[in-house]
């Protein structure tokens, strides 16, 4: 029997759109397979940068992507249907490339993908750095602060520039977290005839800007004394910029703990405060979403600059007042309430919003919401906690404790069939029951 051919060599079906990597090596960097579904295609979709790296002997019609791109897919390919269609996509179009946005509208059955060495690959194997051990962040299309999630001492991290001006954004940032020593090393034009290899660190750096077509390589590394922002909820209070509204750090660490974050979930965290629960919610991956509800404008306004210092920046800020902002909001796989517990409607309007599955979880420190979660944990279970935290301090010449104000905190999983709650008489709203 004869052996199996390669995935690679499997054609495409006659009504697959190709979809083929290209890198900036051009047509000279293709295998034979890929020139060839390009040199048959009678439509051939790409950018302007990739289609001018195709020789005349690729006689198909060349469409430019428009800007903005991922508007136009879906529109571009039904006006091409029926055409032997190819799409041009730097390197690997399954990594952060336009495969995915062909997929979400045609179905992997439909595409035919050949993909080429991604600038990852080429970046880790001038660098030396195991792929596997190197963090991938691309600001293509998105705001440079995401990079400060991503920042710890000792990790090396490549960015996926947007543009030329790419490498001095990323410097500034380092510098404002407190990554100004980290050695940068620009690399251009990987596997072209055209290579090059800017180097110096963030404190410093003064090149100006060069090829867009780069990817930009950090070697972490702190100032002395910087503020240390570990991976894990319970970050330091001093990360967070507040008047006082603020979930403190080890209440925040239990509180994330039972709210217990997956890949790619949606949390609700309503009354937002500084936002700390939804910020490190996000920060557990980078496919967790967050949207918080904050009835004070100078507070959501502090809450987007917290997301923006700690990478998150991708945090849905809704400025109103819960219940009635809720309305509209994608459904939650979690729900957070941290203020404004007795406002009618409130603990009703979030618990209808869960699915089967969906997590809740409240914090109060006033006896009148405490009165409040005891009666809900009476209907619907769940577990009802008290967390108390006394921190260490100076007693004349001694040391003492000063207890926290102890926050009860109810959390509960919503099942199938879920249980409705009686809706009972609930205590009027209390102005500032924020904790």
């Amino acid at each position: 029997m004869a052996p199996a051919s390669p995935l690679s060599a499997v054609p495409a079906a006659p009504s697959a759109v190709s979809v083929v990597g290209i890198g900036a090596d051009g047509w000279a960097g293709l295998p034979d397979t890929a020139r060839a579904v390009l040199l048959g295609a009678e439509v051939l979709i790409g950018g302007e940068r990739q289609l001018g790296l195709l020789p005349p002997e690729c006689a198909g019609l060349r469409v430019p992507w428009p800007s903005p791109l991922r508007p136009a897919v879906r529109g571009l390919l039904a006006a091409h249907a029926g055409s032997g269609t190819a799409v041009l996509a730097s390197g690997d179009p399954m990594f952060y490339g336009i495969g995915r946005a062909l997929t979400e509208e045609l179905g992997a059955g439909a595409l035919h993908v050949l993909p080429h060495p991604s600038s990852v690959s080429y970046a880790c194997a001038r660098l030396g750095w195991p792929v596997e051990d190197t963090e991938t962040v691309t600001l293509v299309g998105r705001p440079t602060a995401r990079l400060a999630a991503a920042l710890h001492d000792g990790r090396r991290l490549l960015v996926l520039s947007a543009d030329a001006a790419t490498p001095a954004a990323v410097a500034a940032l380092l510098r404002e977290q407190g990554f100004g020593p980290s050695r940068m090393r620009v690399l251009e034009q990987l596997g072209s005839t055209a290579e090059d290899c800017l180097e110096g660190v963030a404190d410093s750096w003064a090149h100006p800007p060069g090829d867009p077509l780069n990817v930009v390589a950090v070697e972490c590394r702190s100032t002395p004394g910087a503020l240390r922002l570990g991976a894990v909820p319970g970050l330091p209070d001093e990360a967070y910029e507040h008047d006082g509204q603020l979930t403190k750090r080890h209440v925040r660490a239990a509180t994330l703990g039972v709210l217990a974050p997956a890949p790619g979930e949606l949390l609700w965290d309503v009354g937002g405060g500084s936002g700390s629960i939804a910020a490190e919610w996000m920060r557990t991956h980078p496919s967790c979403r967050a949207v918080t509800v904050e009835r004070d404008p100078a507070r959501a306004a502090r809450i987007a600059r917290n997301a923006d210092r700690l990478g998150v920046p991708g945090l849905r800020v809704v400025t109103g007042r819960a219940p009635d902002a809720l309305a509209g909001l994608p459904v939650p796989d979690a729900v957070f309430i941290g203020g404004g517990l007795t406002a009618p409607g409130l603990l009703d309007a979030c618990w209808e919003a869960l699915p089967p599955g969906g997590r809740l979880v409240a914090n109060t420190v006033t006896l009148e919401s405490e009165a409040l979660l005891a009666e809900w944990y009476r209907r619907l279970g769940g577990d009802l906690v008290r967390l108390a935290v006394a921190h260490a301090v100076p007693v004349g010449g001694f040391t003492g404790w000063r207890q926290a104000m102890p926050v009860a905190q109810w959390s509960v999983r919503k099942p199938s069939h879920a249980p409705q709650p009686s809706h009972a008489p609930e205590p009027s709203h209390v102005p500032g029951d924020d904790q």
